[in-house]
């Protein structure tokens, strides 16, 4: 229960704000964001570009990563190439903008 009485499941802008919280309390995924940018990255780009930052982080750790960042719908992924296909990333939010009054309650 939060304050007041209120059980936080009834606040869609705490919900949200959750969300990212979960997404980005991570230092390594502010990295990945940066790495990516406006531009699409592959998979290796992107573990490339960790390395070259001094993160050593292993291939499943990026993995884990770029997923809690798609789950929050910051990053998406399309799939590239034949046979074992390799994903390419591309920020899906840029910007997160979260109301703190629900104007329709």
């Amino acid at each position: 229960m939060c304050d007041f009485g209120y059980g936080c499941r009834e606040f869609k802008e705490f919900n949200e704000f959750q969300k990212y919280v979960r997404a980005l309390h991570c230092p390594v995924r502010w990295i990945i964001i940066q790495i990516i940018g406006d531009k699409e990255k592959s998979t290796s780009e992107i573990f490339e570009g960790l390395k070259a930052r001094g993160e050593g982080l292993s291939k499943s750790g990026l993995y884990y990563h770029l997923s809690e960042l798609e789950r929050a719908d910051i990053s998406r992924y399309r799939e590239v190439g034949g046979g074992a296909p390799e994903k390419v990333w591309r920020l899906k939010t840029r910007e997160i903008r979260i109301n703190l009054i629900d104007t329709e309650r």
